[in-house]
């Protein structure tokens, strides 16, 4: 019994002793982007996936300028998901096809005419070969670098929000009223769930 209570001292004893600090360092590496346009705080650069790991600079305002444009596409998605369960225009889509024939969310998409996806993808195929997101003179507010700068990343910051609100809207239209929100996603103004 004094032999396990020694142990047990000696060994609470060798917890206090100093040891040789060999560990790794845990601070993470600081990025050559941490100073982009959209870095906020306090997460700072987040790459959780190393998406940015070992790229250049050009590679990295690619990546930015494609984050950019999914936003305001993004965006676009939510506002059009919006209008559509609001308003109905009078008329035909196609021949023989009504707006109001058309139904909300998703399902619109197979009710849409074979032309209809032509013409989608072929201006979709123009705008991705021929466009760009441009620097344009008309309509650009004359601002100093750093509130332009504040825009610039309030702009990132709601497209990265509309890129997830857009996902939530895909998946709520396809539990089709399954996860407890009912099947009609928005119910009336102001948008009472």
């Amino acid at each position: 019994m004094k032999t396990a209570i020694f142990a047990t001292l000696l060994a609470s004893a060798a917890a206090f002793a100093p040891s040789a600090n060999n560990a790794a360092s845990s601070v993470l590496k600081a990025s050559p982007f941490e100073n982009e346009i959209g870095v906020i705080q306090p997460t700072g650069f987040w790459d959780p996936a190393g998406l940015s790991r070992g790229k250049d600079q050009a590679t990295f305002d690619r990546y930015r300028s494609v984050e950019l444009k999914h936003g305001r596409v993004a965006q676009l998605a939510v506002l059009g998901y919006v209008f559509q369960e609001c308003v109905r225009f009078p008329g035909d889509l196609s021949f023989g096809l009504k707006f109001a024939d058309v139904p909300n969310g998703l399902a619109a998409l197979s009710v849409v005419p074979v032309l209809g996806w032509a013409q989608i993808l072929v201006t979709v195929g123009a705008i991705e070969k021929n466009g760009y997101l441009g620097s344009y003179e008309v309509g650009m507010p004359e601002l100093d670098e750093v509130t332009l700068a504040k825009r610039q990343t309030q702009e990132l910051q709601h497209g990265r929000l509309a890129m997830l609100a857009i996902l939530e809207l895909f998946r709520h239209d396809m539990s089709n009223g399954a996860d407890g929100l009912g099947e009609k996603l928005i119910t009336g103004f102001p948008f009472i769930y």
